[in-house]
């Protein structure tokens, strides 16, 4: 086997082992303006030794991705040319079991708009109340768009609601105005409760959505009524309703779980254990904090969760010997970005004000950090933040589809099948109702139809004698 180190820089003649690497780049469609940028990442790979075995090239990656002025493409991109020397055209011992996908998944930086950046990306700032204007014709429809939006940004916020509400209340309310002034001709102050009958009649009409889909457009358009029009007492005539259905939640057998568990790899698996395990949303986890995690207590304290409300779940004993061996390794590297100069985290601004050195603390790190360090949208602070939940829910789908379930299953079943299994153990109903933070127990109750109660898990007619 010819050794990697056979490619050679510009200028010198084609070897064997680049001229197979630019074949395979050509098979695969890669594009030829590209090619030379494969070629580099690939020889800084080999140059680092990192073909030696599945360790070095991790800490050749673990080296990449402390570079502040790497983006989160290039990082993919250098993954992809690495795997395709090593795999396709060396065909490394180590390299076929290596996990190439999941270590490019770790590098998806987080859009400025991401409902963990976006209150601090999207400013809102106190303006005077402009005077009254009686308009001869039609505002322009990105203006006025860009008017209501940023009111409706500052009540929302004035509000305290959270910020995934806000990002839905905006969308709903751009299409509103679109509409209004598009096809209505009206201002959406001017159309009124009329106007949003006409909306909502349109949405389930001819865009067929769900009652639920309705709904939510409904709230935000009240939103936008109440509190940045000013019209406070209005009523609405009755629309025609969307196609309603509830679909029950979908729940994992515990051997399906085990069986999805085995298809995924740390961080991916860890996180997928803790959404079982504990009943977590996708973005709580995500979220966590080492500091969250109480080990002597065997709890896991969950702050701003849905709604902005708190609560404790418990810390599964099973993957308490995990956890500590995950945060060895986590605090090991922790340690070697505060060597040189990096080892923050992102904190929210008005913390990082009252405790400046907050932000490189161990406690403050995120449990699950991304693989590199990016800049902060507005500040160009560099910190490291949380995975993204895109990856997460790519990771575990493929898992799903390696397990050859023939279920719907998304990161959120794991939270239902917690619930569901909890009942079916003879967990009061109150309880499990605390450690999903439901604030009614009819939330609950929907995962009740898996259990046996009468009318609902009777027996088939097929298998009675």
């Amino acid at each position: 086997m010819t050794p990697p180190s056979d490619i050679p820089s510009d200028g010198q003649p084609v070897s064997p082992v680049r001229q197979c690497f630019l074949q395979r780049l050509a098979a695969l469609n890669v594009k030829p303006t590209i090619h030379a940028h494969y070629v580099r990442w690939a020889e800084n790979w080999t140059k680092a030794r990192g073909n030696r075995s599945a360790d070095s090239t991790t800490a050749f990656f673990d080296a990449l991705g402390r570079s502040s002025h790497l983006a989160d493409w290039q990082y993919r991109q250098a993954v992809d040319a690495v795997y395709i020397l090593a795999h396709d055209i060396l065909a490394l011992p180590w390299a076929a079991a290596y996990h190439w996908q999941a270590l490019s998944d770790q590098a998806y930086a987080l859009e400025p708009d991401h409902r963990t950046l976006g209150r601090e990306t999207i400013p809102v700032y106190a303006v005077l109340p402009p005077p009254t204007e009686n308009f001869a014709s039609l505002p322009n429809t990105d203006t006025e768009i860009a008017r209501i939006v940023e009111a409706l940004r500052r009540a929302i916020r004035l509000t305290g609601l959270a910020y995934a509400t806000e990002q839905t209340y905006v969308y709903w309310n751009t299409r509103f105005t679109r509409f209004c002034l598009e096809y209505l001709k009206q201002t959406p102050q001017h159309a009124g409760p009329a106007g949003m009958t006409a909306y909502l009649n349109y949405l389930s009409l001819e865009r067929n959505v769900s009652a639920a889909t309705q709904k939510q457009a409904l709230n935000a358009m009240v939103f936008l009524t109440k509190n940045v029009f000013g019209l406070t007492d209005f009523t609405i005539d009755k629309p025609a309703h969307g196609h309603a259905y509830r679909r029950p939640p979908v729940v994992l057998s515990r051997r399906e779980i085990s069986t999805i568990l085995a298809h995924l790899d740390d961080p991916w698996k860890l996180a997928a254990q803790l959404m079982y395990g504990s009943g977590l949303r996708l973005m709580e986890t995500l979220c966590l904090r080492v500091k969250d995690l109480d080990f002597d207590q065997g709890t896991i304290a969950i702050h701003d969760g849905k709604g902005n409300k708190h609560r404790v779940v418990p810390l599964p004993c099973a993957l308490e010997e995990h956890l500590k061996i995950y945060l060895a390794t986590a605090r090991e590297k922790h340690l070697q970005d505060l060597a040189i100069g990096l080892g923050e985290t992102h904190i929210p601004e008005a913390l990082a004000r009252k405790y400046p050195r907050a932000a490189s603390e161990w406690a403050w790190q995120y449990l699950f950090a991304s693989a590199n360090v990016c800049a902060h949208p507005r500040t160009g602070h560099i910190a490291r933040h949380h995975l993204h939940e895109h990856s997460l829910q790519r990771q575990f789908k493929e898992a799903v589809r390696k397990a050859q379930l023939p279920k719907m299953a998304s990161c959120h079943c794991m939270r239902h099948s917690f619930a569901t299994h909890l009942l079916q153990s003879g967990t009061d109903i109150r309880t499990v109702q605390d450690l999903m933070g439901h604030t009614s127990v009819e939330t609950t109750m929907i995962y009740l139809h898996v259990l046996k109660r009468p009318g609902a898990g009777g027996p088939s007619p097929l298998d009675l004698p």
